[in-house]
């Protein structure tokens, strides 16, 4: 550390990151989207590690298909993480930092339970998925008031993904 003219050790100034606003986007603008990408971005690493873990628990007769096409859903689930942080931080914005960050911001439930039967899990994943098209939606309108079209845009495509798991997973539990 460095010294002053005293001796006296003085504290380094710790670097301040400041992400860049590259978008052109107003500061309420990007206040009000970030606002809305950070629980978007908690509720997403809340379903992958849910829809995971049912994955590796799944039992029962159809566990194979279950297992495959729960694993398929958490590859396209992880794959929001990143385009999510990505575009809090191209704005201007902030994103999440860690597990106790994410579970600050989280909406979604998590399932602490030991077991559950397929019949259960794959409810629960059809209701959190129905849940998070909701919140993308919610994110959607408030990208639209502030003419965000590049978030819209990539909040358009997720709720089509959201969405289409949710029809497989309505189809697998109307059949229950």
């Amino acid at each position: 550390m460095p010294k002053s003219s005293t001796g006296a050790v003085q504290a380094e100034a710790k670097p301040k990151y400041v992400a860049e606003n590259t978008s052109g986007l107003s500061r309420d603008a990007v206040a009000e989207v970030t606002k809305e990408l950070r629980p978007l971005l908690a509720d997403v690493f809340a379903l992958y590690l849910k829809t995971k873990n049912f994955h590796w628990h799944m039992t029962g007769r159809h566990f194979r298909d279950y297992h495959l096409l729960l694993d398929e859903h958490a590859e396209q689930i992880f794959s929001m993480t990143d385009d999510i942080a990505e575009r809090a931080l191209k704005i201007g914005g902030t994103t999440l930092h860690s597990i106790g960050d994410i579970a600050k911001h989280q909406r979604l439930k998590d399932n602490n339970k030991e077991w559950s039967s397929p019949e259960d899990t794959m409810r629960e994943l059809h209701s959190d998925n129905l849940e998070l098209t909701r919140a993308l939606r919610a994110a959607h309108d408030v990208c639209e008031n502030y003419k965000d079209v590049a978030t819209a845009s990539l909040i358009e495509t997720w709720i089509d993904q959201t969405e289409r798991r949710t029809w497989f997973l309505a189809q697998i539990v109307s059949e229950a």
